[in-house]
């Protein structure tokens, strides 16, 4: 490992940071990098505690407008939660060719438990079997479904947010570009963390110096553009739907929720996002953790990851209530 960023992470990531598997992300690698993280996942769920205070569901809804495949979704819900109670409409990460709900699960059933809201985690289709639009579509479709069927959830249509990380985070910020565009539901707030908005990075002219280097880089990131895209990524004519951070206006956004690391590869494209987004008057809450590396979050014994799981919970609730309030 070259050593021009490991003096910058938190000593507290370190260890996490040695253990962190180093993937080589091909094509022809793909489908056993999948095996693996469903067999290690298997072994991680039989160790998970119990959540008695919550339902565990899958639900398959309509694909988008009744023409793309049916969408699986693995819903969370508190069973003692105030009715109507609030919702969040969760994607998953893996640079957009990886992961499923269950890789979130244990994060989103405390999650739930903790904002006291209905979690719905979609499992969109990946690439490049399939490319943009097919995982914003499926994304849509969840969104739509839980909005149509908010009665029977027992979820308040004036408080669903959507949120993700990685690809997750920007397939969320996608999903809120073209849930405003389309005007048939509103979202509440949108929750981006350490988001993946901008392909124009894996052809930035003067990349950062520091970020990036560790965990998620810029070969990965290359690869997971590319087949999301399906093109080389950085040129003309990519949609603000497959990358967020093109659209020409962001006005008209819900609230929205930034965190990323400082050594995150997509540093500089959140911070770039957040600052747009302030420009176009809608609310935002930007953190940095310093120290911090793509994928930090899930190291349990570090401060920082501490400090960015209860950051995220609180703007979750304070969300809630805001929009309880404006909805009032």
């Amino acid at each position: 490992m070259s050593q021009r960023s490991r003096h910058l992470v938190d000593p507290e990531l370190l260890e996490f940071l040695d253990s962190f598997p180093s993937r080589s992300l091909t094509a022809d690698r793909l489908p056993s990098l999948r095996s693996e993280a469903a067999a290690l996942l298997l072994e991680q769920r039989s160790l998970e505690p119990a959540f008695p205070q919550l339902d565990v569901a899958e639900r398959s809804v309509s694909g988008l407008d009744g023409r793309d495949p049916p969408v699986r979704l693995l819903c969370i819900v508190p069973t003692a939660a105030r009715r109507p109670m609030p919702a969040l409409v969760w994607i998953h990460g893996g640079g957009y060719v990886l992961g499923s709900p269950e890789g979130d699960a244990l994060q989103m059933k405390t999650l739930a438990d903790e904002a006291e809201c209905a979690i719905f985690s979609v499992d969109y289709r990946l690439a490049p079997e399939f490319p943009f639009p097919a995982g914003l579509h499926d994304c849509y479709a969840a969104l739509c479904w839980v909005h149509a069927h908010a009665s029977e959830l027992g979820v308040d249509t004036g408080r669903i947010a959507i949120g993700g990380a990685s690809a997750g985070g920007g397939l969320a910020a996608a999903l809120g570009l073209f849930a405003r565009d389309r005007a048939e539901v509103r979202v509440a707030f949108q929750m981006l963390l350490v988001p993946m908005l901008d392909d124009r990075t894996t052809a930035h002219a003067d990349p950062h110096p520091f970020a990036g280097e560790l965990t998620w880089t810029p070969t990965q990131n290359l690869f997971g553009w590319t087949s999301y895209l399906g093109a080389e990524p950085g040129g003309d004519g990519v949609s603000a739907y497959a990358a967020p951070a093109r659209a020409e206006s962001l006005a008209g956004l819900p609230p929205t929720y930034i965190a990323t690391g400082a050594l995150d590869l997509f540093l500089e494209e959140d911070m770039e996002y957040a600052r747009r987004l302030t420009r176009a008057g809608v609310p935002v809450e930007l953190h940095v953790y310093p120290g911090a590396y793509h994928g930090f979050s899930r190291a349990s014994n570090a401060r920082v990851s501490h400090a960015y799981r209860r950051d995220l919970t609180n703007a979750l609730r304070r969300a809630f209530e805001l929009s309880a309030v404006a909805v009032a």
